[in-house]
């Protein structure tokens, strides 16, 4: 479409799964080798490295009019060498609303304003669905192991379980490291991604706390910004159901 770029490299995977959603088939030309969905892109589009570890010589080579990046995921050094050769937006997602927000000015930015205010659209009214049933329940949410690291405040994941109900334990902004100031919570939930929690974590967990309960969470339900948005409140809306169910 004139006016609009012919050649997109997307360097998150939420992103990427969004730019398909779409509708960006031909535009999309580079990928990171974390961007599984959707499958069929991650077998046939050219992987450029990692989130933090860009090959920027493979980008350069793809020739992109527009390389969309994320504050958290990718590093401020490969933004700014990126920006030397070519446009590149970066969005900053804190919120839901923020992811929302990112949507519109993705689609405003391809050419796709009407189909991403429509997704934007589904997504608010879903939010506001999910809010209307609360967990009220508090967690501990744990994304890596040795040093264990949590989700705090001024995170999207905060945002999501915030709106869902739930009552983070820990008050600290971002990722801070676990201490046990942080108390102990209703529910200790381990993630799937970026750090591949199980259940044979469990016993671990138990010990170090022994009055909470232990649970496998989905990350990408949790951590991605974009049309899984939509996923992401259905299992929210049924895992707090489960919860009311159990109480």
């Amino acid at each position: 479409m004139a006016g609009f770029p012919q050649r997109i490299v997307s360097l998150v995977p939420s992103q990427t799964e969004l730019l398909w959603y779409l509708g960006l088939e031909m535009e999309v030309v580079g990928i990171t080798k974390f961007c599984v969905h959707p499958e069929a892109w991650y077998r046939s589009k050219k992987r450029i490295g990692g989130t933090k570890q860009l090959h920027l010589d493979e980008i350069r080579d793809l020739l992109p009019d527009l390389v969309i990046a994320n504050k958290e995921e990718n590093t401020k050094s490969d933004i700014e060498a990126l920006k030397k050769f070519t446009k590149v937006y970066v969005s900053d997602i804190e919120s839901t609303s923020d992811a929302v927000e990112m949507i519109r000015v993705v689609g405003t930015l391809t050419g796709k304003e009407a189909k991403a205010d429509q997704l934007a659209v589904e997504i608010e009214n879903a939010l506001s669905k999910l809010g209307a049933n609360a967990a009220d329940r508090s967690y501990l949410y744990f994304i890596w192991k040795d040093p264990d690291f949590v989700v705090g405040s001024r995170t999207f994941i905060n945002s999501m379980l915030e709106t869902a109900g739930f009552i983070n334990h820990c008050r600290e902004d971002r990722y801070p490291e676990w201490n046990s100031t942080f108390g102990d919570p209703n529910f200790i939930f381990l993630s799937s991604e970026p750090y591949p929690f199980t259940e044979v974590h469990f016993e671990l967990f138990q010990q170090r706390f022994p009055f909470s309960e232990i649970m496998l969470i989905d990350g990408e339900m949790c951590s991605w910004y974009g049309p899984r948005m939509l996923d992401g409140v259905n299992y929210l809306q049924k895992l707090v159901s489960s919860i009311r169910t159990d109480q």
